[in-house]
């Protein structure tokens, strides 16, 4: 009980200083882009995992943490974030304010979707998946948007994937969820790197399809599940396979 609760207040600290202050200190002090401190915000938010992960003694106490968090996080934002001081100072897109808040939900939602399902059901055997699935929409989201704005000049035209969308971004989602993939797997899963490479080339790109067709920020959600559904039966059969 005692390590669940310093796991908790590590969880808050981690949120707090890395993932809300150290943004906001670089957009202010270093002028940096908002595009590139969102992206940094959202590469610490996947990195918070492996503290839900190995902090905490079962899926159910990492799962009330992430609930807890939002509990607290969430009012707290709704009330500063039409304050001069959160418009000046805080990393969100919307003039009104409300993307920190629905990231928040959504990031919490994901995570605890994740850990409910590859600890609390399938056990620890499976539980490095939720790692990896995170990593890979943590890191390719990340480069998804960044290239894409800076580089993208063609855009995907389809009815259903929004206008902002490229092939440039859409690639460098695929490139860097893969190499994600492949270290996450390798280094904290502990699987043989042709494993870990042959895996990382098969879900990578679907996790570029996913992301490219997912609206409004519901990537969060629809890449780490997905990457996650595939993981699981594609690791089972290429280790009975003898890989």
């Amino acid at each position: 009980m005692l390590s669940d609760l310093m796991g908790a207040g590590i969880l808050m600290a981690y949120y707090l200083v890395i993932c809300v202050s150290l943004p906001t200190l670089l957009k202010h002090r270093l002028n940096m882009p908002t595009e590139l401190a969102r992206k940094m915000q959202h590469v610490a938010y996947s990195f918070s995992i492996f503290i839900l992960l190995n902090l905490f003694s079962a899926w159910y106490m990492a799962v009330g943490a992430a609930f807890l968090l939002v509990l607290l996080a969430y009012p707290a934002l709704l009330l500063i974030e039409r304050s001069s001081f959160y418009i000046r100072f805080f990393v969100d897109r919307n003039t009104r304010g409300g993307e920190l808040r629905k990231q928040l939900i959504y990031v919490q939602l994901s995570f605890a979707i994740l850990i409910f399902i590859y600890w609390g059901v399938l056990g620890t055997r499976w539980h490095y998946i939720v790692a990896v699935a995170v990593m890979a929409w943590g890191f390719g989201d990340a480069a998804a948007a960044l290239v894409g704005k800076a580089f993208g000049r063609h855009r995907v035209i389809h009815k259903y994937i929004e206008k902002a969308k490229t092939y440039e971004g859409t690639g460098a989602m695929i490139l860097v969820a893969g190499i994600a993939l492949f270290f996450t797997l390798l280094c904290y899963a502990g699987k043989p790197w042709y494993l870990s490479l042959l895996v990382a080339f098969i879900v990578a790109p679907v996790c570029g399809v996913v992301e490219l067709f997912s609206r409004r920020g519901t990537d969060t959600l629809t890449v780490p599940l997905s990457a996650a559904a595939l993981l699981m039966p594609l690791i089972y059969l290429l280790s009975f396979l003898g890989w």
